[in-house]
């Protein structure tokens, strides 16, 4: 048996100390590389988020100018349920304003805030309240959505003036 020295147990303390180091340096690494990754999947959320809400705006705008009658000036009337922007069984055939009911990018479930006038959808919200990571810099028609404390305050609302002004548009144009 060989009995070691002290310079022996030195180099082995050396050794145990800088494989300490490098398991402290390695997950300090990882830790940074989680906080980047959640960073940016909280920013593709928000894309995606921007997407859905415009998607559920421009449907609830369909389905009102598909209204009986609204391209003659008659009141749009908008739906009731979100089913509703699936299949429109007001007309024949029944049109389809949005392919699928999304789901809420934020909480991926399909639970949104239903943003209601007269007892009728028109628009939508995610009902998450933590803070946005963008606060500049949106598309036309987002411009309100600038500096909000929450994803909650993110309204897609159908408004009526895009309402009014697609069957003009659609009327203008086959002039």
């Amino acid at each position: 048996m060989v009995k070691p020295t002290p310079a022996r147990a030195a180099e082995r303390g050396f050794t145990y100390l800088g494989v300490i180091y490098m398991v402290a340096i390695a997950g300090i690494a990882l830790a940074g590389t989680g906080v980047v990754w959640s960073f940016e999947s909280r920013r593709e959320q928000e894309k995606e988020l921007l997407f859905v809400g415009e998607e559920y705006r421009r449907a609830i705008v369909a389905y009102a100018n598909a209204t009986p009658g609204a391209a003659q000036g008659g009141t749009p009337v908008f739906p009731e349920r979100l089913e509703q922007l699936l299949v429109d069984t007001r007309s024949f055939p029944a049109a389809h304003h949005l392919r699928r009911l999304y789901r809420d990018p934020l909480s991926g479930k399909a639970d949104w805030q239903l943003l209601r006038r007269e007892g009728r959808i028109v628009g939508v919200a995610s009902k998450d309240t933590r803070r946005p990571i963008k606060i500049a810099g949106f598309a036309r028609g987002q411009e309100d959505f600038a500096g909000a404390s929450s994803y909650a305050d993110w309204k897609f609302i159908a408004e009526v003036s895009a309402v009014a002004a697609a069957p003009a548009a659609a009327a203008a144009a086959a002039k």
